[in-house]
């Protein structure tokens, strides 16, 4: 009779699959939330951010900031209010949007690469004075022991114990994946949402007819610092520490490019494809260093950031568009049958062509 439990070394390897799986989709969660707020500034305003990693940077620090208990005296940072954990989240959300004010009101009437450039200016500076100023971030040691949401969750029916919190976490990143989500489509598919899009397309013509355009890139700016900020705030609590190093310019900013370019621009769901696509590609090329050969296995960093930029150069020269392109925008005011589909179209006139010939 062949045993019913697997052997040893195919149950380790199951487990430590569905463990990474687990993890591996909760990080992808987090950086979907970038993907939509990103799209949000740029795939429906035009709105070049390449300063993401900046928001991302605040909220994770003001959630901590909120949420840690006060420093030792090892330490040396501000707060230390052991608030509530959904308090931090919402500082961090509102610190995001506080940063994209400040940013905005001298650079969003600037051109869109003078744009570029002063965000990436002010994530630099933010970091520096995060890795360098006293009594205010614990510098380069960073902040640690930032609490876990519901990480001792009791219930009547189960208890939130060791490597279970995995799941915890998977279902937190999700369910503020899917409202963000639901917020940024209820957002673009209003008028608001058609006047950005106007924006983006033909900001001349938008002023023209009375719109104030820089008023909306700006309302689009700081809805956008908000959910990044959250996106931050989330990922602190995921990784229970961060500092200064932990904000880099490829993970925090470029690679968050990448994923809403690959899904596509414009388009929500194609952002979250993106993230997950590329989030793949990051997080599991490192997988199989052992089965690369000697000369790629060590360079394998190396190797991961190659295929990346590949994989940017092929969509751009191959699909444009991603890999699921902006919905098309139909104003209701068009008559119904001009709206259809082709098919249905193609069905309507086989159909008048069969009536004709039967009569």
């Amino acid at each position: 009779m062949e045993p019913i439990v697997p052997p040893l070394p195919l149950l380790v390897t199951f487990i430590g699959g569905v463990n990474w799986s687990v993890g591996f989709l909760t990080t992808v969660a987090i950086f979907g939330i970038l993907a939509l707020a990103l799209n949000l500034q740029w795939g429906y305003t035009g709105v070049f951010n390449f300063g993401i990693v900046a928001f991302f940077m605040v909220g994770a620090y003001t959630s901590a900031i909120l949420t840690v208990d006060a420093p030792s005296q090892f330490e040396d940072y501000i707060g230390g209010y052991a608030l509530p954990v959904p308090i931090g989240w919402l500082g961090g959300a509102i610190a995001g949007g506080v940063l994209a004010l400040i940013i905005g009101l001298p650079t969003l009437r600037l051109r869109r690469d003078f744009l570029a450039i002063a965000t990436i200016g002010f994530a630099a500076i933010l970091r520096s004075i995060a890795a360098s100023t006293d009594n205010f971030v614990n510098q380069a040691r960073g902040m640690n022991g930032i609490p876990r949401f519901l990480r001792d969750l009791e219930t009547p029916w189960f208890v939130v114990e060791g490597r279970d919190y995995q799941w915890v976490l998977l279902a937190i990143a999700t369910t503020m994946l899917l409202l963000s989500y639901i917020v940024v489509r209820a957002a673009t598919a209003s008028p608001w949402g058609r006047v950005l899009r106007a924006l983006r397309d033909n900001e001349e013509t938008t002023q023209s007819v009375g719109k104030h355009t820089t008023f909306y890139r700006m309302q689009a700016f700081v809805l956008g610092g908000m959910i990044m900020g959250l996106a931050g705030a989330i990922w602190a609590h995921r990784v229970g520490a961060i500092g200064p190093d932990s904000f880099s310019d490829l993970f925090g900013t470029f690679l968050v490019w990448t994923m809403v370019i690959i899904g596509g621009s414009g388009n929500n769901r194609g952002a979250i494809l993106g993230a997950l696509v590329v989030g793949l590609i990051w997080f599991g090329v490192p997988l199989i260093q052992e089965d690369l050969p000697d000369f790629l296995g060590s360079r394998v960093f190396m190797v991961r950031q190659f295929m990346i930029g590949l994989l940017i150069v092929t969509f751009l020269l191959l699909r444009p568009q991603g890999l699921i392109p902006e919905d098309p925008v139909v104003s209701r005011w068009v008559p119904r049958a001009d709206r259809r589909r082709w098919w249905n179209k193609l069905w309507t006139s086989l159909r008048a062509r069969l009536r004709a010939s039967s009569a």
